[in-house]
């Protein structure tokens, strides 16, 4: 690898000073998780959800603090619009006396003058069952992604596209845990969403080194060359692709509001990290692993050989 690195070309130092940037970027998000954990929501802690709307705009600020007085326990405010909001309640806080305190007060001040929309429950035995289908329908995911990849490609860009999509995975979460950004379903959502979206890339760049191996079994060229040959040459598709995405996660994340930020958030970082990895990492760990030419070759035996030679 520092063979690599010393003497490589300059699209190979890069991809190895990327690689081992996502090595760095990996190791501190699992030493963040470790430490803080992830931020869970109401839908997997369990507790109270109450939306409600004001007579007028008022400020989350002010709100927030009108409601502290009457309100004896933590509590999640958020801002819908300018004049809808909604309230999040632990389940060590959501007594019914102190739903109650906080509610009669808000709907009986003439400035604020509220109305409560919804007020639900969500037990925590209902949230467990939510947070285990979930990363059982995301261990099913990655089960697929590696039957997938098995079958399509030889073993070291299949083992490349599997280290980058887990790569992808961890950043995020890594990001959440460090931020202690709500941690819910859609978020779980836009988890699943990165997998087809990183798998998406990394295919698209493990297709065309693929394609270059096969046409140079002469191996007139490098590995290292030939895949940087693969990347230059999709590395427009890849921009224009990961651009417009990006524009169209931008958007949801600045206009949707509060209940979408976080599948907003987590989306948009694993486009980016998605993007990096398939350079950095599926196209570059199978060279380390030894991908050349000689594994599209076609081996032949010696009789169809001798079948060949006749003329």
């Amino acid at each position: 690898m520092l063979n690599y690195f010393l003497k490589g070309e300059k699209g190979t130092r890069l991809r190895f000073i990327g690689m081992l940037l996502s090595a760095i970027l990996v190791l501190l998000s699992v030493f963040t998780l470790t430490q803080k954990g992830l931020n869970f929501g109401l839908d997997f802690t369990g507790g109270y959800l109450t939306e409600f709307t004001t007579s007028q705009s008022v400020e989350l600020k002010e709100l927030q603090s009108f409601i502290a007085k009457n309100h004896n326990g933590e509590f999640e405010l958020t801002a819908q619009g300018n004049s809808h909001f909604q309230l999040r309640e632990a389940p060590s806080a959501s007594t019914t006396a102190n739903s109650l305190d906080w509610q009669s007060a808000v709907t009986q001040n003439d400035d604020i003058n509220a109305q409560v929309l919804s007020s639900a429950y969500i037990g925590s035995q209902v949230g467990d069952e939510l947070f285990d289908q979930g990363c059982l329908a995301m261990f099913a995911a990655m089960i697929a992604v590696m039957i997938y990849l098995a079958v399509r490609f030889e073993w070291r860009l299949a083992v490349g596209s599997v280290v980058a999509l887990m790569h992808d995975l961890i950043l995020v979460l890594g990001l959440f845990s460090l931020l202690q950004i709500e941690f819910n379903l859609t978020v779980l959502a836009s988890l699943l969403a990165i997998i087809g979206y990183s798998l998406n890339d990394s295919i698209i760049v493990g297709d065309r080194v693929r394609e270059l191996l096969r046409v140079q079994s002469n191996n007139v060229l490098s590995p290292a060359t030939i895949i940087n040959n693969a990347i230059k040459s999709t590395l427009t598709r890849t921009l224009i692709t990961s651009g417009t995405t990006l524009a169209t996660v931008a958007s949801v994340w600045l206009l949707a509001g509060a209940p979408l930020q976080g599948f907003a958030i987590a989306l948009f970082t694993g486009i980016v990290v998605g993007t990096f990895s398939s350079i950095c990492i599926a196209a570059t760990l199978p060279e380390l692993l030894g991908l050349s030419a000689k594994n599209y070759e076609v081996k032949v035996d010696a009789h169809t050989q001798t079948l060949l030679d006749m003329p």
